[in-house]
């Protein structure tokens, strides 16, 4: 079911945006099925402004948080109390080439257009409609993981994703796009939180 309220052209989306995700392995000793399990297959991302958060069903992974006016992106694993951060200015991959193609694909009666990062990593095919609109501006600082790269082309977030590395292909798509406002604490770390920075 799609909840979706018209956006003024130009307005940054806020809201929910739930995915389905499926992984399929390239390791000889790890399943597509063990990767579904850590890492996820449904993600619920929500986003506000400039900040924005994904949390997942995963084992292992359970949620990322990238605060704005720290440019920092916070990670979060079950067998760690402590939380990880990355620097949202670095980034350790690089795009090689960036193609458009326009119409190619449509999710939940959106039509969208397709993004193709060619990586140092491997490839990242993203599919966006203008409608979910995200101004790039706010993100100019989020180089890691290639995301300022992409919205400043896009200007919009994707409704689907598949991800290719050496690991794993991982192709998300949403189920569910929901407008709505949201509270800034839900984009806050708790006080007793323990961070330090990832070594990844």
């Amino acid at each position: 079911m799609t909840v979706l309220t018209a956006t003024v052209s130009g307005q940054n989306f806020q809201g929910q945006i739930v995915y389905q995700n499926t992984y399929t392995s390239k390791l000889p000793n790890v399943t597509s099925e063990q990767f579904s399990t850590m890492m996820g297959s449904t993600q619920n991302y929500i986003i506000k402004d400039g900040d924005y958060k994904s949390s997942t069903n995963g084992t292992m992974f359970q949620w990322q948080l990238y605060i704005n006016k720290d440019n920092k992106l916070y990670n979060k694993m079950s067998n760690s109390e402590t939380v990880f951060w990355n620097d949202g200015a670095t980034n350790p991959d690089g795009i090689l080439k960036i193609e458009v193609n326009k119409g190619v694909t449509e999710v939940l009666g959106h039509k969208c257009d397709e993004i193709v990062l060619t990586c140092k990593s491997g490839i990242q095919k993203y599919y966006f409609n203008s409608k979910i609109s995200v101004e790039p501006s706010i993100f100019t600082g989020h180089l890691f993981g290639n995301w300022y790269d992409y919205l400043k082309v896009a200007k919009a977030l994707p409704l689907k994703m598949v991800i290719e590395n050496a690991q794993f292909t991982m192709t998300s798509i949403a189920t569910e796009i929901k407008e709505m406002k949201l509270d800034d604490k839900e984009f806050q770390l708790s006080k007793n939180t323990k961070t330090v920075k990832s070594p990844y």
